[in-house]
């Protein structure tokens, strides 16, 4: 089947498919129930805005620590087996967190326990859907997967937050986040195959000398492509700004609290369109237009140092969500390129540099928010993202024709590992 070929019910015809999406989409939901619960219940506790931004920063910030030690574990064992046996560790974990009585201390190192081996999951489920879906149907799935995490975290933050005030109760969306883990390893227990990974042999194509947790860093950090194309997607980083400084950016327009929501959900909202729209270009279209969606990105985030009103911004930040699709082109361009046998490492170091973008990002928006206004502060960060991606796309040559995987000419003969792949 040609990639122009592939259409969205090619795609859903695969069962394999089919669990993951499933799986993927209602754990997304219950992650972003945990979240609202856990801002709230610890605000609830401490009456403090620092502890409360802390826990809610602290399930983003300990996967660019494991990102790069852990996702190896998916180069080695079943990539099946690593997917359900991590779900089943989160659901004890946040089952621990639905405790009503548990002190807040030991709450706030179960939440860095949580977050530690997300990379580890995530690794070994991108790195199986090529397998899944071979040719043509892979990018129309990573278009339909990218698509349904934006609605998933819209629906997940939106419905925590009644759930919350239905119940009056944190601890039983967090029990809901844990029934969800338990599906999600159920699902992928019994509706996939182990999906040993491949351990090279004739292919010419392997991973590099050296300690086999980092040859994934190694690997992409020689390559001038896969290097470009992770780059390329950090600059992501600039663009997601908007929803940290959604907030000062209505209190600033004068615009009432309720649209802060709608102005969060703006950029995530674009960016989920965006998916579904580039999922079905061609390889050569999408070659063409990774780049210049990347500048694009930025362009309507300049606008807002001109303080439009919220349907305005609203419109603005979605088109640059819109633009955003790139991370999906460019993240399907990376892991083609990348063997197998190293696939779950090279994806677990771009990972970790996409989220430590995202946070650094919100982090330089922040003071510069400060120091000058939010609308300022938004309209820089576009255009340094617009500016740092044309210049990450010259550097590196993205507009050059991709290579089906990495060659030996980019990374050295790998290391004979004497450990056998293990189910």
């Amino acid at each position: 089947m040609s990639e122009q070929a592939a259409r969205f019910r090619d795609v859903f015809a695969v069962g394999e498919f089919r669990v993951l999406w499933i799986a993927q989409a209602q754990s997304r939901i219950g992650d972003q129930f945990a979240r609202v619960a856990l801002s709230l219940l610890v605000f609830e506790r401490t009456s403090s805005a620092a502890l409360t931004a802390l826990v809610y920063a602290s399930t983003y910030l300990p996967p660019l620590l494991t990102a790069p030690l852990l996702a190896g574990l998916a180069d080695r064992y079943s990539r099946r087996t690593v997917m359900w046996t991590v779900d089943v560790l989160r659901a004890v974990l946040i089952g621990l967190m639905a405790v009503p009585a548990m002190p807040l201390p030991v709450l706030g190192l179960l939440v860095v326990a949580v977050a530690c081996p997300e990379p580890l999951f995530s690794s070994a489920r991108i790195a199986t859907l090529p397998k899944v879906l071979p040719g043509g149907r892979y990018q129309v799935g990573m278009g339909i997967t990218g698509a349904t995490d934006g609605i998933a975290q819209i629906a997940g933050f939106a419905l925590g937050g009644v759930v919350v005030a239905a119940t009056g109760s944190p601890h039983l969306v967090l029990a809901v986040n844990a029934l969800t883990f338990l599906v999600s390893a159920a699902l992928v227990r019994c509706g996939l195959r182990p999906h040993l990974p491949e351990t090279g042999g004739d292919t010419g194509n392997s991973a590099p000398k050296g300690r086999f947790a980092l040859a994934g860093v190694r690997l992409v950090a020689r390559n001038r492509s896969l290097m470009g194309l992770a780059a390329l997607a950090w600059t992501f980083g600039f663009y997601v700004v908007p929803e940290s400084l959604a907030a000062p950016y209505v209190a600033e327009i004068g615009a009432g609290a309720s649209a802060v929501g709608l102005l969060m959900a703006a950029d995530v909202a674009g960016m989920a369109i965006g998916g579904l729209l580039v999922a079905r270009l061609g390889t050569e279209v999408r070659r063409r237009l990774t780049v210049p969606l990347a500048f694009a990105a930025g362009l309507p985030l300049v606008v807002t140092f001109a303080e439009p009103g919220v349907w305005a911004a609203v419109a603005l930040w979605a088109v640059s969500g819109l633009c955003s699709s790139f991370v999906v082109i460019a993240e399907v361009r990376f892991v083609l390129q990348v063997p197998d046998e190293i696939r779950a490492r090279a994806i677990g170091f771009a990972a970790a540099g996409l989220q430590t973008a995202q946070g650094l990002g919100m982090a330089l928006a922040g003071v510069l928010a400060e120091a000058l206004s939010p609308a300022l502060s938004i309209a820089l960060c576009g255009a340094a993202g617009s500016v740092v991606a044309l210049a990450i796309g010259l550097v590196f040559r993205l507009a050059a024709p991709d290579e089906p995987q990495v060659s030996e000419r980019s990374a050295p003969p790998a290391e004979d590992r004497s450990e056998p792949v293990r189910t």
